[in-house]
């Protein structure tokens, strides 16, 4: 480590990692960088406990590039990231598709809706009445559903660590220096950051601050002097057995099912040989940044019910795992907030994923590492992600949040 680096990145989990990695590969860009992880285990990082998975099916433009552009990007992975040296990184990525099932008719129309901000993106995606969804998902009951948006190419479920490390692991051989500390600090100048303070004393001087801090994102903020409606949000994730499974049913996509999401909002897919599922909580407070202990009661009380009205082959299930993780809840929009800050242009925040940052990860990568090295986005354009709108109170509109 040295005293002094271009860009500091406070959080190295899967967004800092990911910034440092197209920092580091940009020929362009020919600065130093240095990613600050407090715990390198990531045992409690929101990358190491997510669900792990990418849809296209959002309502609005800028989500669904976003995810087209990681979902190409986790396709062509293992030759991008390999590692002189080193096996070339295997994400596992299962192209199960989502499938979205709506039983009212403000449902459909969304739907509807989205899909239309979809296909003009390009997006795979397909609308189902309710005979097609039948003969493509023979377990489900169908009788409620008006309409289905299903996720032919594109979506599916992948290695969160390995996404992660294989960014950190690319980082590191272009030269991207790590070290294990915590940022206690921020030194500010007027308009300009200055340095960073360690939590083991040392001082490092920097240009750019780049606030990667997931959950913990209002934290480093405010050792900045800034602040960012970001907090903890805690969600459970169960693991379950089926003494019948329905996996390999399907008459679509070589049998496999896709991650489901119920009119509900409980969502369900395939985990190997079992079924990974969760809810959206029914109260949802903000939580201390250590609070990992699983709602429990969310299993008997939300999931099950809904899953077995779904279908006959999720009536006899148990439960083999559970875990809880935070999202990084950003509560003005639910909705990244990407860029610099206004009024400090050279503290840039990647942060209030709300739950879509494994996904989120490349694009807003390659974003940040744009606006450091030109000064502005270049290849998509996020200002509408930007800080500004936080400051406006201007949401973010996106309809199919999860």
């Amino acid at each position: 480590m040295k005293p002094q680096y271009d860009v500091v990145i406070v959080g190295g989990a899967v967004i800092g990692s990911a910034v440092a990695y197209f920092l580091m590969a940009n020929p362009d860009f020919n600065g130093s960088v240095l990613v600050v992880e407090r715990d390198p285990t990531y045992r409690f990082a929101s990358t190491s406990l997510s669900a792990s998975s990418i849809r296209v099916q959002f309502s609005n433009p800028i989500n669904v590039k976003i995810s087209q552009f990681g979902s190409a990007f986790i396709q062509d992975f293992a030759q991008t990231m390999q590692v002189t040296g080193e096996a070339p990184p295997d994400l596992n990525f299962h192209p199960g598709g989502y499938l979205f099932l709506a039983n009212s008719e403000d449902g459909a129309t969304i739907l509807r809706e989205n899909n239309e901000v979809q296909r003009a993106c390009g997006a795979d995606v397909v609308l189902w009445d309710q005979d097609q969804l039948a003969r493509a998902f023979p377990h489900l009951k169908v009788d409620d559903i008006l309409l289905a948006s299903y996720g032919q190419s594109g979506e599916g479920w992948f290695s969160n660590t390995g996404l992660m490390n294989g960014f950190k692991a690319k980082a590191r051989e272009l030269g991207a220096d790590y070290v294990t500390d915590e940022v206690v600090a921020i030194g500010r100048d007027g308009a300009r950051v200055t340095s960073i303070t360690l939590k083991t004393g040392a001082v490092i001087v920097t240009g750019t601050v780049v606030n990667a801090s997931g959950p913990r994102a209002a934290l480093t903020a405010r050792m900045a002097g800034l602040d960012v409606p970001v907090e903890p949000r805690k969600r459970t994730v169960f693991v379950f057995d089926c003494a019948a499974s329905p996996e390999g049913s399907a008459t679509v996509n070589g049998g496999r099912l896709p991650l489901m999401i119920d009119p509900t909002g409980v969502f369900c897919r395939p985990e190997g040989r079992y079924f990974l599922s969760g809810a959206p909580p029914v109260e949802d407070p903000a939580v201390n940044w250590d609070d990992f202990e699983p709602r429990w009661e969310e299993f008997e009380d939300i999931v099950w019910p809904a899953l077995a009205q779904r279908s006959p082959a999720f009536e006899a299930i148990k439960l083999v795992n559970q875990w809880a993780g935070h999202y990084d809840f950003n509560r003005l929009d639910h909705n990244l907030i990407v860029g610099p800050h206004p009024e400090v242009p050279n503290f840039l925040f990647a942060n209030g994923f709300s739950g879509h940052g494994l996904q989120q990860g490349p694009a807003v990568g390659r974003a940040i590492s744009e606006w450091i090295t030109y000064g502005q986005f270049r290849t998509l354009d996020l200002s509408e992600v930007g800080y500004d709108r936080i400051l406006a109170n201007r949401p973010f509109l996106e309809k199919a949040v999860i």
